[in-house]
Order: structure tokens, then C-alpha cells, then sequence
């Protein structure tokens, strides 16, 4: 049995040390997509620290659809807020780079791109306001490789690496925030597409064969697993060679 309270207590712990051994004083940066990760993350983070030192960022990439979400939980937690849009900038890079290659970009580098300039926005703002950044991924993303390397997931340290999706909606919940934002569909804000429609697979599926090793359905694992080997990279640090001296 998940007890949400305890793990939550747990880890506003757990964020406090970290901090007290990597950045005594220092602020937590995130961006804030207006759902449950980053919605969990700064609330984890504002437990842990204080509000005054939890900075929220939004990024997006021209227009956001969803950018209230993310606003009404910036306000809902009494956070500082910046907006960095990184449409400009996309929209030069992306340029130079077909102009480079003299053809258009594939799919997955436009996909890509935007999650890394986000992280180089979060970048800039936590090395000009003393500060760490937080990743925002959760396990059952890191499981099957839903993230962009080097974009969100990158940061300085990781409260929710641990946990399952189910697991952090029980911790959002706990923590009090609003029921809507916590359990929106979450989507990569790229594709139009919701997580799952991308994955194959629901998170519900996916948590329960992380935690218990069950998947019934024999194709889905084999989806599964196949999503999890082709990916563990990300997870690991970089390799380097090692000379025999």
C-alpha cells in the first residue's frame, strides 16, 4: 500500500538535505507546464525551502494553449515567476540548422529542440538567481525513455525519479493542489498528442508492471520492455574510455 503522506514527508525531507549538502541558501528553479509533475515538484520544493525560494519559469514556444494552467499554479503557491519564450529562439536555430543541412530538419529534431532550449532558459535563470534546477521527470517516464535528453531530462536534482505516475498524483493530492491540474492529461505540449496516445500504452499499466512485474496483455510488455532496454542510456552516466596507465 502507497502511503502518500509519508512519502511526501519523506521527501520534503529528502529536498531539504540535498539542498543543505549541494546549495545551502540557494533557490529551486522549474519550469512549470501546469501539470502534475511540475505542479508536485514546486509544491514539494515550496514545502521543503519556502516560497521565496521556489522560482517558476514558463516557457513557451510561441503561444502556450495551457499557459493559465501553469499561472493559476504559480499563484496558487506564491511562487516568482518568469516568462522565457523560446520561440525566437527556436524558430533561429531551427533555420540555421535546415539552412546547414540544406534540407528540412527530421520530425524527432523539431520535437527535440524546443525541451532543449527550455533547459538552457531554466539554466540561465537559476545561474542568475542562485540557483538549482529541478528535474521534473517522473519514474514511469524514465522507465520507457519519455523525455528529451538533455532537456527535460536534465536538472541538478530529481524529487520525483522515485515514483510512479500513480504514485505522484496520490503525493499531489496530499500536498492539496488543484484536482484538475494534478490529474490533466498529460501531454508533451509538442505533438498535440497526450503521453499515451504517444506511448501506446496508459500510465496505469505502466505503474503496475514497474511495481509488480504484471502486464497482461503480452504485446504491451513486449512494448514495454522493448521501450525500457533501447532507452536505459539516458539514465546513465556518460561512459568514457579508461586507459590502462
Amino acid at each position: 500500500m502507497f502511503e502518500a503522506k509519508k512519502v511526501k514527508e519523506a521527501c520534503v525531507q529528502w529536498i531539504r538535505d540535498w539542498f543543505e549538502e549541494n546549495g545551502k541558501g540557494c533557490n529551486a528553479v522549474l519550469g512549470i507546464s501546469g501539470g502534475k509533475d511540475s505542479s508536485v515538484c514546486a509544491a514539494l520544493c515550496v514545502e521543503a525551502l519556502g516560497a521565496d525560494r521556489v522560482i517558476g519559469v514558463t516557457m513557451p514556444n510561441g503561444v502556450q494553449p495551457d499557459i493559465e494552467d501553469s499561472i493559476r499554479l504559480i499563484n496558487h503557491l506564491g511562487i516568482k515567476r518568469y516568462n522565457v519564450n523560446v520561440g525566437p529562439a527556436f524558430q533561429a536555430l531551427m533555420a540555421e540548422v535546415e539552412a546547414q543541412l540544406g534540407r528540412e530538419a527530421s520530425a524527432q529534431t523539431r520535437i527535440n529542440m524546443a525541451p532543449r532550449l527550455r533547459m538552457t532558459a531554466l539554466y540561465a535563470v537559476s545561474q542568475s538567481n542562485n540557483g538549482r534546477v529541478v528535474n521534473t521527470c517522473n519514474l514511469s517516464e524514465d522507465w520507457v525513455g519519455y523525455s528529451t535528453r538533455y532537456g527535460d531530462a536534465a536538472g541538478d536534482f530529481s524529487p520525483l525519479g522515485g515514483l510512479t505516475v500513480q504514485e505522484v498524483l496520490a503525493v499531489g493530492t496530499e500536498l492539496g493542489l488543484p484536482a484538475d491540474l494534478v490529474h490533466k492529461a498529460p501531454s508533451d505540449g509538442l505533438t498535440g498528442l497526450t503521453d499515451e496516445d504517444n506511448l501506446g500504452f496508459t500510465y496505469a499499466v505502466l505503474d503496475k508492471y514497474i511495481r509488480t512485474g504484471v502486464c497482461e496483455d503480452p504485446a504491451t510488455k513486449a512494448l514495454i520492455d522493448r521501450k525500457h532496454v533501447m532507452n536505459l542510456f539516458k539514465l546513465k552516466p556518460i561512459p568514457h574510455f579508461t586507459p590502462e596507465l
